[in-house]
C-alpha cells in the first residue's frame, strides 16, 4: 500500500488541509498495470472539525473492496468558505495528475462525503464548472471534476431542514445572509455527476430530507442516482460498523452497514476494475 500525507494549500491561502492516501501498489505477480477508481473522502464534523468516524476506516474498507482511496482533512471554522472547497478540488486536481503513477482510472475520480463532507463533496459536485472557483485555481473545469459523488447523510439544505451548526461554521457571522446560495438543492444542473445517497429516516441532527431535496433535484434533470433511505440509525454513524464504534459503543447499526458494498457495487456498474 502507497501510504502519504501531502499537505493541500492554495497559493496565497494561510490554510492548508491534508490528504491522506490508501492506494493499491502496483504487483508484478497479480496485477501488473491494473488501474482502479479512487474514492476521495470528506469526513463530517459541521465545519468544525472531521471526524475519525468517517475517515481511515472507510478508507480502509473501500480500498478491500478493490478501490483507491484517499482522505481530505480540510481546512474547518475559524476559516471560512471557500477555503474548503478550494482545497477539494485541489486534491482532485493532484490526484489525477498523478493518476498514471498510482495507477488510477482519470475518469473514476469520486467524491465521497458524510454529513457536513456530504455538503463539500456536493458543493465541488454542482460548483465544479463555475468560473469563480477556476478562475482562483488557474485550472481547467476537467482537471477538478468529480466523475461521482456518494453522499453519507449529507448536509444540503439552508432551507427548512436546516443543520444550522454547518452553515454557521463554513459562513461566519454573515451566514444567515449568504446561506441560499449555499443550499445545494438549487444549484444542481446538467453538469453535477451521478450520484450515490443513503440516510435514515430517524436522523435527528440532519434530517433525511436533505438527501430527499438532492435527490429530487437530480431527478429533476435525469442524473443517474441510487438512493437508499434506512428506518434506523443515528447521525454520523461512518461505516456504521464496528469499525467507526465510538469510545462509548454508539455509531453501529447492523442494518445500515451494508451501505458500502451497496456503494461499491454501484462504483461497478460504472466501471470495470
Amino acid at each position: 500500500m502507497r501510504h502519504e500525507k501531502i499537505k493541500i494549500q492554495i497559493q496565497g491561502s494561510a490554510y492548508y488541509g491534508w490528504l491522506y492516501t490508501y492506494l493499491w501498489d502496483n504487483s508484478r505477480e497479480l496485477y501488473d498495470g491494473r488501474k482502479r477508481p479512487i474514492v476521495l473522502l470528506c469526513p463530517g464534523g459541521g465545519y468544525e472539525m472531521t471526524s475519525d468516524r468517517e475517515a481511515e476506516a472507510m478508507a480502509l474498507k473501500f480500498m478491500t473492496m478493490g478501490c483507491h482511496a484517499a482522505v481530505l482533512r480540510y481546512s474547518v471554522a475559524p476559516a471560512r468558505y471557500p477555503e474548503a472547497l478550494l482545497q477539494l478540488a485541489e486534491a482532485v486536481r493532484l490526484v489525477r495528475k498523478k493518476a498514471r503513477e498510482w495507477y488510477i482510472m482519470e475518469d473514476a475520480v469520486v467524491v465521497q462525503g458524510s454529513s457536513a463532507g456530504g455538503h463539500l463533496a456536493a458543493c465541488l459536485g454542482v460548483f465544479w464548472k463555475k468560473d469563480f472557483l477556476l478562475e482562483r485555481l488557474a485550472c481547467g473545469s476537467e482537471e477538478i471534476r468529480p466523475n461521482r459523488l456518494i453522499l453519507s447523510y449529507p448536509v444540503i439544505s439552508a432551507g427548512e431542514y436546516i443543520h444550522e451548526g454547518s452553515f454557521r461554521n463554513l459562513l461566519g457571522e454573515d451566514w444567515e445572509q449568504r446561506k441560499d446560495f449555499f443550499s445545494l438543492e438549487e444549484q444542481i444542473s446538467k453538469d453535477t455527476p451521478p450520484s450515490f445517497l443513503w440516510h435514515t429516516a430517524s436522523d435527528a441532527s440532519v434530517p433525511a430530507e436533505n438527501s430527499l431535496l438532492f435527490l429530487s433535484g437530480l431527478r429533476r434533470y435525469k442524473i443517474p442516482v441510487e438512493f437508499h433511505l434506512y428506518e434506523a440509525g443515528a447521525h454520523g454513524m461512518g461505516t456504521a460498523g464496528p469499525l467507526s464504534m465510538d469510545a462509548h459503543g454508539g455509531g453501529v447499526q447492523k442494518e445500515c452497514e451494508n451501505w458500502m458494498e451497496l456503494a461499491c457495487n454501484w462504483l461497478h456498474r460504472q466501471w470495470e476494475f
